[in-house]
């Protein structure tokens, strides 16, 4: 489902959006998956050289070599994906966190399928389907778990200001949470590790109007 309006989910958020991890095989029905490998878009970059060029945040960092972590059909846009990309090196998304530092990618692009291509395959990760939204209360979305919220008020791990303080400075909004609470018990590989240490990843945008641009990666918790 692709809201053509996003006003009433991203600025009254009485209501959210939220997907599930599937383990059967995507289908055309499917919003997306989590795990296997990256999109095809990204076949023409290598895991140093992951650029977004829509992308106005981009870590300071250099030298990061990144891994796959999903890819969702963009909610509010039937011509995007949104995907995200984790480093490699667990101590430095764990060390930079926090906009404007969080070294996670959210990169917005044109629809593209699975690549055959495991450039950037997360081996802790088996990849399942997302599956097709629903909308319900807010309220009730902080009683359940979900893979994946699109609006509403974030679900937090952790009730710090500091998360967001750089973030309302520069008037990026609360766009969707990725929570490893909805992980379906065959998500994880033998011996795998929790990306986000059974911890969630929010991601910002600037929201006005019609208008949802620029999406980073806000900060992500762990518990």
């Amino acid at each position: 489902m692709t809201m053509k309006n996003p006003i009433p989910i991203l600025e009254h958020r009485t209501d959210c959006i939220v997907y599930h991890a599937q383990a059967e095989v995507l289908n055309k029905d499917a919003a997306g998956w989590i795990g296997g490998n990256a999109p095809a878009y990204f076949d023409d970059k290598n895991k140093n050289n992951l650029i977004d060029q829509q992308q106005a945040i981009r870590t300071q960092l250099e030298g990061l070599t990144y891994l796959f972590y999903l890819s969702l059909l963009h909610p509010f846009n039937p011509e995007k994906m949104i995907s995200i990309f984790v480093p490699t090196d667990y101590d430095e998304y764990v060390e930079h966190n926090i906009y404007p530092d969080c070294v996670i990618k959210v990169i917005e692009h044109p629809i593209s399928p699975e690549s055959s291509k495991d450039i950037f395959t997360h081996p802790s990760l088996i990849k399942h389907s997302i599956s097709q939204s629903e909308v319900v209360s807010d309220l009730d979305s902080m009683e359940s778990p979900f893979l994946i919220k699109v609006g509403g008020t974030p679900r937090l791990i952790q009730q710090e200001d500091y998360y967001t303080t750089e973030l309302q400075q520069q008037s990026f909004s609360f766009l969707l949470q990725v929570d490893e609470e909805g992980y379906p018990e065959t998500l994880l590989a033998e011996d795998g590790s929790y990306p986000f240490g059974f911890g969630a990843l929010y991601v910002y945008a600037k929201i006005d109007k019609n208008e949802i641009t620029q999406p980073v990666a806000g900060f992500w918790q762990f518990s």
